[in-house]
Formats: structure tokens, C-alpha cells, sequence
């Protein structure tokens, strides 16, 4: 079994990322709102864009300028190769600055991970 991680950068391509992965085999994703640290160093200046009576909200970060990191598990090593290629139809190369960072790792034990047993 393999975990799949992948942070995408350019959260505009989730819906199209997402797509490409249930075609390549892709039965569930979790997805999180990410970012890394040259973001966020970038963002840590005094902002420019805030109003003059600020609320609370006016200090968070915005969704939209976040990564997504998306993560599966495939046990199927020819699901692992269609993912791969998939993203990369999506980002780009990956081997490009902002395309993302795509992670795929062995797994030795998995707790909590149920079939879908309805169509039994």
C-alpha cells in the first residue's frame, strides 16, 4: 500500500486535480488548506491591505492563497503510475517551480480504513 501526498500550489486546479485522480483510480482524497514556509515568511510584513477599523476576519488568512495538500492511499502500484501521470496532465511538470510537490510513500500498517460494503 502507498500514500500519496501531494501539495498542490495553485488551489484553482483542485476541482480539475481531483477529476483526474477518480479517473486514474482515485476512490477518496482528503484535502487540507496548507501553506509552507517561504509563504509564509513572505506574508509576515506589516500588510498594507487592511481597512481602517479592521475586524477579526480582515486577519485571517485568505482560503484562496493557500496550497492544498491532498493525500490517498492505493494499493494498487498501476493506480500509483495513473495518479502520478494524472497530476502531472493537471500541474504541469513537476520538476517546474509552483507546480507543487508530489509525495509518494510506503505504508506499512493502516487503522481506521474501511471497504465500502454496500454493494454486498
Amino acid at each position: 500500500m502507498k500514500l500519496i501526498l501531494f501539495v498542490l500550489h495553485d488551489p484553482e486546479k483542485l476541482k480539475e486535480l481531483l477529476n483526474a485522480w477518480k479517473v486514474a483510480g482515485v476512490s477518496g482524497a482528503t484535502i487540507l488548506f496548507s501553506t509552507g514556509m517561504g509563504r509564509l515568511r513572505q506574508s509576515s510584513a506589516l500588510r498594507d491591505d487592511l481597512p481602517l477599523m479592521p475586524s477579526l476576519e480582515d486577519f485571517l488568512p485568505v482560503a484562496e492563497r493557500l496550497s492544498r495538500t491532498v493525500f490517498t492511499m492505493i494499493e494498487d502500484e498501476e493506480i500509483v503510475e495513473n495518479v502520478i501521470a494524472a497530476t502531472q496532465q493537471v500541474v504541469g511538470d513537476l520538476n517546474q517551480p509552483d507546480r507543487g510537490l508530489l509525495i509518494v510513500l510506503p505504508v506499512a500498517e493502516v487503522y481506521g480504513m474501511r471497504k465500502d460494503t454496500s454493494s454486498e
